[in-house]
């Protein structure tokens, strides 16, 4: 790390920010509040964009595709919407949730959504067309997020249910859970080789799974509850936050 220093501010939300993501060119940042509107910024000038409005309730979780052309968000109204980011225009709703939406990402070729939900499933759309595909069951809490490894096969779901869960996508079956945390899972990265799953707990810890070998092979505890975390491109340096506020910048050695 070069610099610790806040290089700007974005003040124009008046309610807690659920979800932030940032477009593959990196000019672009959008953000998804407790109240329902989606704000985009130019990271450039600083300055706040557009607004995506339609939801009608919290948005938790917002995406990107990997063209950096549309935008999807999982509201707490049951639902997930593609945005065109140059439009700003909602083109597909997804609704088949019984439940809050908190979780959303995107397969790798840009051909398919998949979502968590406090109705205790993943569902798995497809992008173009707003089908819903299949639906997957297993977990016994609220599913928090969601992962998929860069070769668009498994997807690693993290729950209230104190468990991850690693699910093959073309075959639709659970392959295994990754069991250890003692308390909710709030979070799940891979790494970008693959071969890691980075997770964090209400139980104060930061864990990284090899998932060939399928066992944590390293450890770290915060403070307090962490509610997120990240992983750097190098696939070493990773970052969690607190409930408290504290950030944690952490490295990945001898694993």
């Amino acid at each position: 790390m070069e610099t610790t220093k806040e290089l700007f501010t974005f003040k124009s939300h008046i309610s807690r920010i659920n979800a932030v993501a940032v477009t593959p060119d990196s000019k672009r940042l959008i953000s998804g509040s407790l109240y329902e509107v989606i704000r985009i910024w130019n990271l450039e000038t600083k300055e706040q964009v557009s607004l995506l409005i339609g939801h009608s309730q919290s948005v938790n979780a917002v995406a990107v595709t990997p063209d950096g052309k549309r935008v999807i968000s999982g509201s707490s109204d049951k639902t997930l919407k593609v945005w065109n980011l140059e439009t700003r225009k909602d083109i597909i709703t997804f609704k088949g949730h019984t439940d809050k939406v908190y979780a959303v990402t995107v397969t790798p070729d840009g051909k398919r959504v998949i979502s968590g939900s406090s109705d205790k499933t993943l569902k798995v759309w497809n992008l173009k067309t707003g089908e819903e595909l299949f639906t997957l069951t297993g977990h016994t809490e609220s599913v928090n997020a969601v992962a998929v490894t860069p070769d668009g096969k498994r997807i690693i779901s993290a729950s209230l249910d104190n468990t991850l869960k690693v699910w093959n996508l073309e075959t639709r079956e659970e392959l295994f859970p990754l069991i250890g945390h003692t308390d909710q899972v709030y979070a799940a990265k891979v790494t970008s080789d693959g071969k890691r799953v980075i997770s964090v707990s209400w139980d104060n810890t930061l864990k990284v799974w090899d998932l060939d070998r399928r066992e944590i092979i390293a450890s770290f505890s915060g403070d307090g509850p962490l509610r997120c975390c990240a992983v750097a491109p190098d696939g070493v340096t990773i970052v969690a936050g607190e409930a408290s506020g504290r950030v944690h910048f952490l490295r990945l050695e001898g694993v």
